[in-house]
């Protein structure tokens, strides 16, 4: 028998895709999964690709309750803002707990006020093992946040540069698109087939989007690393991040484009590969594509996958890196298993797959 984990927040679209994987998972055990105004329906109910499953379609969806959780080793949080800081904290310290949800990824509270409502919870352990001192620092912890589909592949695509020196932080800008499951599963008009379908729109441009302070706290500490590496640095610059995130007609997948200004103009492609490939030696899930290749939604879908280019456009002086991932793999449920699986002491890997779906 494998470690015992529970899921809250199965009903929607990440906690689906949580149990599709563990449902495969090799080492791992659903002791209960639970819900809000879907309890009593069965997994399969909700999610119908469960049903070739019956240890995990046939699961029933509990109340959010502590008592339900009893048993469990280690607790997924795929909750709506808010919600996860008032679940977790009549949690014992003995259960492991990752989140998916905002609640506990930013360290600044009136930062995370301005993008939410209710009070700051506190900071955990970012869930991102790919970044520096990232990966020990989740296996030591009990409470890991995992972060945001979007914040996942622009901090992916931009660390590596910003720790390298190659690029300032202060001039970052980010355009990703992204499938509409990443906008949940409630019923919306404007996410409606007939509204989405043959368009793509902007919005929360502006620095409006919740995804944008995690971007720019992963960038600010990049940057605080890359000035302690090189004593002649001058101080490090103000983080500024301009993200627009645009509503793509499919279902699921990110693809982000990220570029921030040369710290160099001399700067070439050939050193941006060359940061970033020895950035994620050795990594399972990070894959930077040939010269020439480019990343796209379809190669990741269903995986954990991370497809990187890295290109230095020499007239503009600017780095342009293109990240694509799975918003619900590596951008939620996939990355929320991996981190599990470090916290638990099992293979890194285990369940997980960087091969996407196609066609």
């Amino acid at each position: 028998m494998g470690a015992r984990v529970a899921v809250a927040g199965a009903s929607g679209y990440a906690g689906g895709e949580l149990l599709r994987l563990l449902a495969g998972h090799p080492e791992l055990e659903i002791s209960a999964v639970t819900a809000g105004a879907s309890a009593g329906k069965t997994a399969a109910e909700l999610h119908p690709h469960l049903a070739g499953s019956a240890a995990v379609g046939e699961l029933t969806l509990q109340r959010n309750d502590p008592a339900v959780f009893a048993g469990a080793d280690l607790i997924f949080l795929a909750l709506p803002a808010g919600e996860s800081a008032a679940v977790a904290k009549d949690i014992s310290g003995s259960v492991k707990i990752v989140d998916l949800g905002p609640d506990f990824r930013l360290a600044d509270a009136a930062t995370w006020e301005r993008h939410y409502t209710g009070s700051h919870a506190g900071r955990w352990v970012t869930g991102l093992p790919e970044l520096p001192g990232a990966r020990g620092a989740i296996r030591a912890a009990s409470r890991v946040a995992a972060p945001g589909c979007y914040a996942t592949a622009a901090m992916l695509a931009l660390v590596p540069l910003v720790d390298a020196g190659h690029v300032d932080p202060a001039d970052v800008v980010v355009v990703a698109a992204s499938g509409t499951s990443g906008a949940g599963r409630s019923l919306r008009t404007d996410l409606l087939a007939s509204e989405v379908m043959g368009s793509l729109s902007a919005y929360a441009a502006g620095g409006e989007h919740r995804h944008t302070p995690e971007i720019e706290q992963a960038l600010a500490e990049a940057a605080a690393r890359a000035q302690d590496a090189d004593v002649d640095v001058e101080p490090v610059p103000e983080v500024r991040v301009s993200f627009t995130p645009v509503l793509a007609p499919m279902p699921r997948g990110i693809l982000a484009t990220c570029t921030a200004r040369l710290t160099e103009p001399a700067i070439t492609t050939g050193e941006l590969r060359q940061a970033i490939a020895e950035a994620y030696a050795g990594e399972p899930f990070v894959t930077l594509l040939p010269g020439g290749g480019w990343p796209a939604t379809a190669s990741v879908a269903g995986s954990n996958g991370v497809h990187l280019q890295a290109v230095a456009d020499e007239r503009a002086g600017r780095a342009v890196v293109i990240a694509a991932i799975d918003n619900l793999g590596k951008g939620a449920a996939g990355q929320a298993v991996q981190n599990a699986n470090l916290m638990l002491g099992l293979p890194e890997t285990a369940g997980l797959t960087a091969i996407g779906v196609a066609p």
